[in-house]
């Protein structure tokens, strides 16, 4: 039995229960899953899929973006970073940094999302430039351009730091562009989860096409 288990609401498994009809011949199906039911954190359009076979679907439709994240202090933000790449479709996500990450948040996203590791800010920015896509490092700094006014490059790598520290002066440093999230109370940052929502969503109302959508 599948052990990508999706969340709870209210105490009821969601997702959906044994196939019913005849069996569909098609190699993307899981048996065990036709046989049990699915009731993985999945959209409908993938019930019953084996995990591979979405994979290879979603590979063939990821967006031009991806998302980097640094942490150097064991940020707990990350899990939702991933889950929100997963739902925008970035093409991956790069952990800059510790290796470990709580996955918790990730609602095991992760296991259909690419998740890359590179040790330091250097070998990000030497990877980059490798695959000729922009560096965006999000921080609310002094000359950051207000992300509501930018124009997102198409083929680009978000760069996100952690609440509190914010981002390496490297990663500012190395910076195509740094962008700003347009604040108004209080606080004088929000978590990196929050602003890497933010930013995703900027580059899909400029790049993507909704029409693809769920």
């Amino acid at each position: 039995m599948s052990e990508d288990v999706g969340p709870t609401e209210w105490g009821t498994s969601v997702g959906v229960g044994p196939w019913e009809g005849p069996r569909p011949d098609d190699e993307r199906y899981d048996p065990e899953l036709l046989e049990h039911g699915d009731r993985r954190n999945v959209v409908d359009h993938y019930r019953y899929w084996r995990r591979e076979a979405i994979i290879a679907d979603l590979d063939r439709r990821r967006h031009d973006f991806h998302v980097a994240i640094e942490n150097f202090q064991h940020d707990h933000n990350i899990g939702t970073v991933v889950r929100t790449a997963n739902a925008f479709l970035a093409r991956a996500v790069h952990i800059v940094g510790r290796r470990r990450w709580n996955r918790r948040g990730a609602m095991v996203t992760d296991r259909y999302q690419h998740v890359h590791h590179h040790p330091d800010v250097a070998s990000l920015t030497e990877w980059a430039r490798a695959e000729d896509l922009a560096i965006v490092a999000v921080d609310n700094t002094p000359g950051a351009v207000p992300v509501e006014r930018a124009e997102l490059p198409r083929r680009c790598v978000l760069l996100f730091g952690q609440e509190g520290p914010g981002l390496h002066e490297e990663s500012r440093r190395e910076a195509d562009l740094v962008v700003s999230i347009a604040q108004f109370g209080s606080t004088r940052s929000i978590n990196a989860g929050v602003a890497a929502g933010v930013v995703m969503h900027t580059w899909v109302q400029q790049h993507a096409d909704l029409s693809r959508a769920w």
